[in-house]
């Protein structure tokens, strides 16, 4: 079985709800997945918006996540390291936690990218992107997108 994303938020393309945006309570959505490989020994998510003006912007990377877990829930605090042992990293608003839509016009897509991983990543809280990119590289075994549109 594949690795799969969802969220009872919106659907795989479908419009993100304005809670989840600048324009509302900003909060994260819930995320599930099934399908981790048995040799999984950590998740990362990385949540970006390729449609920024200034290039990819990102708004949510998480990494650490057991492999156990089946999930997150609505809206995840934007600690340092969560109590399940999960590290917030930086994202483009240059704080730790979800930043939700705020596209400065048109509609955003926003890919929400979970990766299973071979290990546990050697980094601190705080790491961006790319360094969990550079960190994940070799030991990505199956990873899922779901798409989700918002428009001001």
């Amino acid at each position: 079985m594949a690795l799969q994303i969802t969220s009872a938020a919106f659907s795989e393309g479908g419009m993100i709800p304005k809670p989840y945006t600048c324009d509302g309570t900003d909060v994260s959505p819930d995320l599930s997945w099934t399908g981790v490989p048995e040799a999984t020994k950590s998740l990362a998510l990385i949540c970006d918006d390729p449609d920024a003006p200034v290039g990819t912007w990102v708004h949510w990377v998480l990494f650490n996540i057991s492999a156990g877990e089946t999930g997150i829930p609505t809206e995840v605090a934007p600690e340092a390291t969560l109590p399940n042992g999960a590290k917030h990293g930086t994202n483009d608003f240059r704080r730790l936690g979800y930043g939700g839509p705020c596209p400065p016009g048109g509609t955003h897509r926003y890919f929400f990218k979970l990766y299973a991983l071979d290990t546990v990543l050697s980094l601190a809280s705080g790491a961006t992107k790319a360094q969990v990119e550079e960190a994940m590289q070799g030991h990505i075994l199956a990873e899922a997108q779901l798409m989700g549109k918002y428009k001001r």
